[in-house]
């Protein structure tokens, strides 16, 4: 009998073991596969070296970072996640949208389109401008894993005129989407990113030339009276195993006529104070409002801080993002919108929102444009 129970264990053992290997191995080739991107090497990866924000292997915040806020545990982020959805995560009804034609646009015309989440288009004084483009419908490297909401699927890369300067906050693949940006390069002039994503870019077969990968606190002049500057954020990056090894990034775009802050994602911080105090005020802030939990503050806005980072930039008016197309966190779909309005008209000096459905043309230079609360009466 002991003999059986050893022979039956040891079967077990093997059996896990293997399992356990495969797994592995299958892990190893699934990441090979060229939307994960490739990490930094060469004379790249000596450049990151010699960052200031570089330490100990990674990029740091300016600030100590923690993925999850003091007081919580990833294991009750997992379980929430999965054992306590919120049934409104996602809606029911088709994110409304205006097919706007992109492509026969007056280049004269000021105007900025949102594509939902993170994902705009700005026409400003001449030139053609994009952002975080995601348009392939999952932001995640595994297929059909995080569907974009139904409706929010009218854009494609084919309804895109040239563009002369793609902007990457950071690396994340609701940020940075393969599938769309392989599409994109026949379009794409320049592409402004932040340290060692260009390695990314250059796998999926950008050239070199079309790079311009930047740390934080400098400057780009475009010529023609467009200047841009690359500022902090409070978030991480990372597309494989390692994280930090590419840096994130906000920008500050001026064109010769207007003034905005372009946030990609972050937690609130000091940065956005000595932001707005070297270069503020703004026509325009870009902050991300969606996908927050107190469980994880410090890298994405609660909707009272995005309203805190738009005062301390001084911002004329607040455009809040990451929200309306994927699911990331536990909160209704709808509530970012809905907490941001609230907490805004609450305020002494509510600061005028820019909540366009997607598609809808907000004209950069009107800043008296008001907006239909969308979202209100949907499910």
């Amino acid at each position: 009998m002991k003999s059986k129970t050893l022979r039956l264990i040891k079967w077990i053992m093997i059996t896990v073991v293997s399992l356990v290997a495969i797994f592995i191995i299958a892990t190893i080739i699934y990441i090979q596969q060229a939307k994960f991107g490739k990490e930094p090497v060469g004379a790249r990866l000596e450049k990151i070296k010699k960052s200031p924000n570089f330490r100990d292997g990674k990029f740091q915040n300016e600030h100590y970072t923690p993925e999850i806020t003091e007081g919580y545990s990833y294991y009750q982020v997992i379980s929430e996640f999965f054992f306590k959805r919120n049934p409104h995560r996602s809606p029911t009804d088709a994110i409304p949208a205006v097919k706007t034609d992109l492509l026969n646009l007056a280049i004269d015309e000021d105007i900025m389109v949102w594509f939902g989440h993170s994902s705009y288009f700005i026409q400003l004084d001449g030139k053609r401008i994009l952002v975080d483009p995601v348009f392939s419908g999952n932001a995640s490297p595994l297929p059909g894993t995080n569907k974009a909401f139904r409706g929010t699927d009218q854009y494609t890369v084919a309804d895109l005129p040239p563009i002369d300067y793609l902007f990457i906050s950071h690396d994340h693949y609701d940020h940075t989407d393969y599938e769309t940006l392989v599409a994109l390069r026949p379009k794409v002039k320049k592409v402004i990113c932040g340290l060692g994503v260009g390695s990314h870019f250059e796998k999926w077969g950008y050239q070199e030339s079309q790079l311009i990968e930047r740390d934080w606190n400098e400057e780009i002049d475009l010529a023609g009276g467009f200047m841009v500057y690359t500022t902090p954020a409070r978030h991480f990056s990372g597309r494989g195993f390692k994280k930090n090894n590419t840096l994130w990034l906000s920008y500050v775009l001026q064109s010769p006529t207007t003034k905005i802050f372009i946030g990609g994602d972050s937690g609130y911080d000091t940065h956005y104070a000595e932001i707005g105090s070297k270069y503020g005020p703004f026509d325009l802030a870009i902050l991300d409002n969606g996908q927050y939990d107190i469980k994880w503050r410090y890298i994405h806005h609660l909707p009272e801080e995005a309203l805190k980072a738009a005062q301390d930039l001084k911002a004329q008016r607040l455009f809040p993002v990451h929200s309306s197309k994927f699911i990331m966190a536990n909160h209704a779909w709808d509530e970012p919108l809905i907490r941001i309005s609230a907490l805004n008209k609450n305020l002494q000096n509510p600061i005028p929102l820019v909540t366009p459905m997607i598609g809808e043309l907000v004209y950069l230079k009107n800043d008296q444009q008001t907006f239909k609360e969308w979202w209100v009466g949907m499910e």
